[in-house]
């Protein structure tokens, strides 16, 4: 039965799955999910048995493994490297902008690459544009590893670091479009262990980080412990660099070696296999099309097309706007701002401070999207979510009362004087961001508990509607940062 369905024209289409990031940590053998009914006033109905097909063990490990590449550039290079980079920049005037910068230029490159190479999907074999995605990533995480032994102006590092987070935004982005293009072939068990490795990848990397860090701090018994952020001449935080850098490399070229065993495997084959085929045979469509439409005015369903997207977007709206504002507050705060906050205990080394500080906001954002797997804990209401959502601006505040060290000299005693309380509120900051989040990317494109989808053809489009509002709200809450930090020093955010 397995082997027909695979072959019938219905199983070339599987919608994005409906819970991306709403998946265990460990990889359930044949997931039983049951969604207890719900009277929603909001327009949110529930399906008491959603269907799942089963995938071999052994190609929901290698998804999982392909999740954690997808979303490794975006923790490495903006997440575990910034103690890293601002030590580089300590005795430059860029460092208390450095993170700002960063994250404003990688979310807007993720977004336009991510655009286009939703565009082209469908005119490049998706294997072979994973493995060149990954193999470009592991030669970019290689030049991060040796800027470690090479040490430059600060300007010359600050246009290397942005250029370097750049092309890993467009490679991770054309990454992710072939890996979920894949994997939703071989349906909802096959895609949750791919989203459950983006969500675990933060948690291992920054404990990573935690580790060398400690490791670091050990081995350089000279450097004293300073109250100010990722402060001093840096010789710990390049070692600490170093090594996940490194790690991080490697992994990455296991990753092409399990793309590899994957593309080889006879399920692969058989699921995948038209995919690959079609790649030229659609390529060569699309170009007799364009050419085509020189002649004869453009396509006639294109103007259909963009009416049915402007109708979803239209009825998602609430969805939409409410995942877009979780990272408009998240990447005001996080981590140009959350960096900034220094210990409050004398004896301890800021690098250590700063990676525990990555490691719990990774652990509280893993829990956030993994309650989501829970039925009694989840929330389809639209309402709420974005309420939800918009309550999460209560963080700023909260922030802004801990011990941010202020480029003023003038002595001044924070509201909340407590490394444990900073480190609760993050935590708290992060599960929010997780829950929230998540339950807005399965709600939208649900047809079980969105009773504004009309059809299955509404799943993919409100998916992408939905996964581009948060690459948008990512890139918003960037630019904000800058406001934020102009908040908190009273300057100009661009130049202090």
């Amino acid at each position: 039965m397995s082997s027909l369905r695979s072959r019938s024209p219905e199983a070339l289409y599987h919608p994005i799955p409906q819970a991306p990031l709403a998946s265990h940590p460990v990889l359930p053998a044949e997931p039983d999910i049951e969604m207890e009914d719900e009277a929603d006033p909001d327009g949110a109905h529930e399906s008491t048995h959603p269907h799942f097909t089963h995938v071999d063990a052994r190609v929901r490990w290698i998804f999982f493994i392909l999740g954690c590449a997808v979303l490794l550039p975006w923790n490495v290079v903006m997440i575990t490297a910034t103690p890293y980079f601002t030590a580089r920049l300590s005795a430059s005037s860029i460092k208390p902008t450095f993170s700002s910068y960063l994250s404003t230029s990688f979310t807007a490159s993720n977004s336009i690459f991510l655009a286009h190479a939703t565009a082209t999907s469908k005119k490049n074999a998706p294997s072979r544009q994973i493995i060149v995605s990954i193999l470009c990533l592991s030669v970019l995480t290689a030049l991060l590893t040796l800027s470690t032994f090479v040490h430059t102006t600060a300007g010359f590092f600050f246009a290397f670091v942005l250029l370097n987070g750049i092309a890993q935004a467009a490679f991770g982005s054309y990454l992710q479009t072939s890996c979920i293009a894949v994997a939703s072939l071989f349906g909802p068990t096959a895609v949750q262990p791919m989203m459950s490795g983006q969500a675990g990848v933060a948690v291992v990397v920054s404990g990573v980080q935690v580790l060398s860090a400690l490791a670091s701090v050990r081995g350089d018994s000279d450097i004293e412990a300073s109250s100010v952020p990722t402060g001093g001449h840096g010789e710990a935080e390049e070692r600490s660099a170093f090594m996940f850098f490194g790690l991080s490399t490697l992994f990455l070229l296991a990753s092409a070696g399990a793309q590899v065993w994957l593309t080889n495997m006879p399920a692969y084959k058989t699921v995948a296999g038209s995919l690959e085929a079609r790649a030229k045979t659609d390529a060569d469509e699309i170009d007799a099309e364009e050419t085509q439409g020189l002649v004869s005015g453009g396509r006639h369903d294109a103007p259909e097309e963009k009416r049915k997207i402007f109708r979803i977007a239209k009825a998602n709206v609430v969805y939409e706007v409410a995942v877009a504002y979780v990272f408009v507050v998240t990447l005001a705060v996080f981590p140009p701002i959350t960096t900034s906050v220094a210990s409050t205990n004398s004896s301890m080394h800021t690098l250590l401070f700063s990676s525990i500080h990555f490691f719990v906001f990774g652990v509280g954002d893993f829990f956030g999207r993994y309650i989501c797997s829970f039925p009694r804990l989840l929330t389809w209401s639209p309402k709420r979510l974005l309420t939800l959502s918009f309550a999460r601006t209560l963080f700023v505040p909260l922030f802004l009362m801990c011990n941010i060290q202020r480029p003023s000299s003038s002595a001044y005693t924070p509201i909340i004087n407590s490394d444990f309380i900073f480190m609760l509120i993050l935590f708290l900051f992060a599960l929010s961001n997780g829950y929230v989040s998540s339950m807005c990317m399965m709600s939208a494109p649900s047809l079980e508990h969105n009773h504004r989808l009309k059809t299955r053809e509404d799943i993919d489009v409100a998916a992408t509607v939905a996964n581009f509002c948060l690459i948008l709200g990512l890139a918003t809450g960037s630019i904000m940062s800058f406001a934020v930090r102009g908040a908190v020093c009273h300057c100009n955010p661009f130049t202090s």
